[in-house]
């Protein structure tokens, strides 16, 4: 089954790193899954961010406010 990973964010520098983040983390360890970027705001909204970017996995919110580690999204990924 394949993991969704959301990634909030209006396309600041912080939200470009994180997706070339996760994305480098699902190459090297051949993990299925699909990168959706979702930039609207109200979008962003629903999920009562308010500091981006952040991190959905499979509608969970990880991570917000920060780019994270390749470490800790595989850690992420894995559970």
């Amino acid at each position: 089954m394949s993991i969704i990973i959301k990634i909030l964010g209006t396309g600041c520098p912080k939200c470009k790193q994180t997706t070339s983040v996760v994305e480098e983390v699902i190459r090297e360890n051949s993990i299925e899954a699909t990168i959706e970027k979702v930039e609207d705001i109200m979008e962003i909204m629903k999920y009562n961010v308010m500091s981006t970017p952040a991190l959905v996995i499979d509608e969970e919110i990880t991570i917000k406010g920060r780019v994270p580690t390749k470490a800790e999204v595989l850690e992420l990924l894995k559970n």
